[in-house]
Formats: C-alpha cells, sequence, structure tokens
C-alpha cells in the first residue's frame, strides 16, 4: 500500500551554490544590472553555441523587443500557435500588430507547418513557433513552408531586408538544451528567446533573454546595443556604464521601457547553468521512469528524445486517450487528493477571454481544441526522487482505475 506523499508540480531547484552566488551579489554592493549579468549573457551564449545573448525580466519582454528590433508594429500580422500560452501572443498585442493564430497539427502540440504557409500574407512580419514542453519544433520544416510563400515577404525595415522570406522568431521559453536535426536551442530560428521564469528547468526567479542566428549582414553588436536601450528606457548608458570616472554623461535615445534583468537575478543563472547538464541528464532519468511506468495505460506521452532530436525535458505532458474534459478534470483532482500536484498545458488561446475579444473561436483550431481536452501534465522537476516518480505513477493506476470503475468516460 503507498503511504500518502506531497508532490509539488514544478518546486525550483536550488542548492548552495545558487544561495552563495546571490550572496557574492549582495557583498559586491551591485545588485541591478552589472557584471552578473553580462558574465551570464556569455555563458548562455558558449552553451548555446551562439554568438550573443541579451537578458531581460522576463521571456515576454524578450520576445517583445525581438520583435520591435525588426520593426514590427501597427498594421502588422505576427503568426503564432493558438496552443501555447499567453506570453507567446500578448507581445505581437503590445507593439501594436495583429494576432494571427495557426493549428497545431492533428496528435501534436506543434504548430501546423502545412497550414502556416497560407495564413502568409504581404503584411506577414513573423512567425512565432512554440518549443511546447522543450521539444524543439521542426524549423527546417518551417523555414521551407516560409520559403515556400516568400514571393508574398515584403521587407519594410533594414534589419528585415537581411531575410528572403518571414523571419521566424521562437518562444523557446521551454528548451534550453534542446537539440533538434543537430542543432542546440538558439541556433535553429532566427532569433529565439527563453525563460527563467520560477518553474522553469533553469530559473533566475523571473527572467528571460533573446539570442539569434548568426544572419549575413546582420551587426550583432549594434543588435545587442538597441535591445539594451529599450529594456532600460532608452537610457544610452547603463548603470554600470556609468560607473566609469567622468563617465555620468548619457543620452535618451527615445522612449524606451523598463525591462533589464538585474545581478541578483543573473547570480542564480549563473549557478543554475553550471549545474544546467546534469539537470537535464536528472529530467531525462525520470521522463524515461515515467514512459516505463505508464506504457500499459492508454496515455499518450509527448515524445522528447528520438534519433534526432532530444528535448530538456521540461515538461510531462500525456493525453489520457478516449477521455472526456469531464474525466480529464476529475483525474486532476483526484491525483491533488492522492497528494500530487498536476496541470494542464494549455488552454488553447482562442478559449480566453482576452482572444475571444480579439474575434477567434475555438471552432476554428479544432487540433488544438483537441489535444488540449484530455490533456494532463504530470509533476516533472529535479527535485523529484524515483520513489517519488513510483508514487506518482502508482497514483495514476490508482485514480484512473477508480474513475474507470465509477464509470467516468
Amino acid at each position: 500500500m503507498n503511504v500518502k506523499r506531497n508532490i509539488p508540480f514544478s518546486p525550483p531547484d536550488i542548492s548552495q551554490a545558487e544561495i552563495d552566488e546571490v550572496a557574492d551579489a549582495l557583498r559586491s554592493g551591485w545588485i541591478t544590472t552589472g557584471p552578473k549579468t553580462k558574465q551570464f549573457e556569455r555563458d548562455l551564449a558558449e552553451f548555446s553555441h551562439t554568438t550573443r545573448f541579451a537578458c531581460f525580466n522576463s521571456a515576454t519582454a524578450a520576445l517583445e523587443c525581438a520583435l520591435r528590433a525588426l520593426g514590427i508594429g501597427p498594421g502588422d500580422e505576427v503568426i503564432t500557435s493558438a496552443y501555447t500560452y499567453t506570453a507567446s501572443a500578448s507581445p505581437i498585442v503590445h507593439v501594436g500588430a495583429t494576432p494571427v493564430f495557426c493549428d497545431v497539427a492533428p496528435g501534436s502540440f506543434e504548430i501546423d507547418y502545412d497550414q502556416v504557409a497560407g495564413l502568409v500574407t504581404e503584411n506577414t512580419r513573423a512567425v512565432i513557433p512554440v518549443d511546447v514542453a522543450g521539444v524543439m519544433c521542426d524549423y527546417d520544416r518551417l523555414r521551407a513552408a516560409l520559403e515556400s510563400v516568400s514571393g508574398k515577404w515584403r521587407p519594410r525595415t533594414p534589419r528585415e531586408e537581411l531575410f528572403d522570406r518571414v523571419p521566424i522568431v521562437a518562444d523557446g521559453a521551454h528548451s534550453l538544451g534542446a537539440v533538434r536535426h543537430g542543432l542546440h536551442s538558439g541556433q535553429a530560428a532566427d532569433l529565439t528567446t527563453f525563460s527563467f521564469h520560477a518553474v522553469k528547468n533553469l530559473t533566475t526567479a523571473e527572467g528571460g533573454a533573446l539570442t539569434w542566428r548568426d544572419i549575413p549582414g546582420l551587426d550583432s553588436e549594434e543588435l545587442y546595443r538597441d535591445l539594451m536601450l529599450m529594456s532600460l528606457h532608452g537610457q544610452t548608458k547603463d548603470a554600470l556604464a556609468k560607473t566609469r570616472v567622468g563617465a555620468w554623461e548619457y543620452d535618451v535615445a527615445f522612449c524606451g521601457w523598463k525591462c533589464n534583468m538585474t545581478d541578483l537575478q543573473a547570480a542564480l543563472g549563473l549557478a543554475q547553468l553550471r549545474r544546467y547538464p546534469g539537470l537535464l541528464v536528472r529530467r531525462r532519468e525520470i521522463v524515461e521512469r515515467y514512459e516505463r511506468g505508464l506504457a500499459d495505460l492508454p496515455f499518450s506521452l509527448i515524445k522528447h528524445y528520438g534519433d534526432d532530436f532530444a528535448s530538456s525535458g521540461h515538461l510531462m505532458l500525456a493525453r489520457i486517450e478516449g477521455a472526456s474534459q469531464e474525466f480529464r478534470n476529475a483525474f486532476i483532482n483526484e491525483m491533488g487528493e492522492e497528494g500530487v500536484a498536476c496541470n494542464v498545458h494549455y488552454k488553447p488561446l482562442p478559449l480566453l477571454t482576452a482572444y475571444k475579444a480579439l474575434g477567434f473561436d475555438i471552432a476554428d483550431f479544432p487540433n488544438a481544441l483537441a489535444q488540449f481536452s484530455n490533456e494532463v501534465t504530470l509533476p516533472l522537476h529535479t527535485k523529484l526522487s524515483d520513489d517519488d516518480a513510483d508514487y506518482v505513477i502508482a497514483m495514476c493506476h490508482d485514480v484512473f482505475a477508480r474513475l474507470s470503475a465509477k464509470g467516468v468516460r
């Protein structure tokens, strides 16, 4: 008989290394954007095999700044997935552009690459695919789809002129450390954003970052400077630069925003990144334990690892085959009663009030609705022991059998 446990959904994995690094920042007297933030950017670029990283206070801010860096604004359209969190779409609205939703492919959490081309118009300025659960999208297929309609691409800004098709700005919030077709997350899309929110694989409590591939003609240092201006009121010098002797003078180039990362956040990130390869290994062990333990249940688990890809193992998405929303909701409630916190990823955007108000109807996205209706996300984090994972597996069996016996469908 299983003794009831308390299994949280996704607590942060904080060790003494993170505490020591944050304490070092506090003792240094430098707690806003400073040397640790700049070091974190360099270390992220090395880890992700890209040239440059820019850190922000959230992935949402990073995505908005990416769109602004491309010159996207009112009158423009940006395509993204209907099956994602609002942070993939709200930056489109923030810059004054129009979101265009694409359904996911049947039985998939990935954007439907075959539908994307048909959504492109002469007003399309970018596509934001989403690496759900840490599984990278197939960027080769997406690029090919956009190249097939390159005749509709009408660049309007100097940076857009560097592209011969609609740019790909990936929402890689979940996928730091993932690989697909030999490319690391951050290398495959034109620009890629990452999240370091408290529930992410690597956390800075709150925080995010943007990186980009080496694009012919793109001046990475100029882009980085523009992004830093956006993140700090458009001010031409940050606090660190102004500490140099006689360097107080500054200008404000434009009315920017305030979304910079602090050294306290970066200190957390530096320690987490040093531990990250081991954390990814542990996540894979838990995923494979779930795969073995749930194989005899009618659960369709998201595939995290294959011959040509490896995810970051961020979320354990499971679909209960043939189940209704009533069954799924009852399953989550019963698991909670047994001490196991579960979740749902995601409620499709057209089901949310904000996007209904923009005119979206879930009836136009049947695959996204089908994915959502019977989806449950199981706990997956590096504080989970083997015994904890086995308890979750046992409770999945018990609760599924119990609900089935009650006639819940």
